[in-house]
């Protein structure tokens, strides 16, 4: 978005800032219904638990927002914990907020993987020592260790039908 909104900014004289004020401004709006999971991350996340893995969130939402989302489509149980912007750390692609959720969760970054769908979250996890996977159809610039184009494929990679090569 980030890079969206400055092409638009520089096309129509706008000051980016305020495109991006304006955009935060409208994403808050969206109601948690409005807000739907990727498909499959529902099937996807209580796999991870029933394997006795762990979920943890790492994101630039708030926690106010991230639990109400996470209770409306029914998966706050499925998550070990969260970090927030109003945890305080740095943006991504700063890897300091991925170092505290290992730490939190108890957590071995060798065995740790990160999803993401842009080169911030890749770039954050790969920075703190994480696996990495990209969802969506081509990173920017980052590179991954695995790109899926469904969380079918990520969950099936996870239960031995894929490799996860790195």
């Amino acid at each position: 978005m980030g890079r969206c909104n400055a092409v638009l900014a520089a096309h129509c004289g706008l000051p980016a800032e305020a495109l991006d004020r304006a955009c935060e401004d409208e994403f808050a709006r969206l109601s948690a219904e409005e807000s739907p999971p990727f498909p499959g991350v529902i099937e996807l996340c209580r796999h991870i638990c029933a394997g006795g893995g762990k979920n943890v969130i790492v994101t630039h939402r708030g926690r106010r927002s991230t639990m109400e989302l996470l209770a409306v489509h029914g998966m706050a149980g499925h998550f070990a914990g969260c970090i927030t912007r109003d945890d305080g750390y740095p943006r991504k692609p700063d890897p300091a907020a991925f170092v505290a959720a290992l730490a939190a969760y108890e957590l071995q970054p060798e065995e740790t993987l990160t999803v993401g769908d842009r080169d911030i979250d890749i770039l954050a996890g790969q920075a703190a020592g994480l696996w990495s996977c990209f969802y969506g159809a081509e990173p920017d610039g980052a590179r991954p260790d695995l790109v899926i184009g469904s969380f079918a494929e990520l969950h099936r990679c996870l239960m031995g039908g894929g490799a996860i090569e790195g």
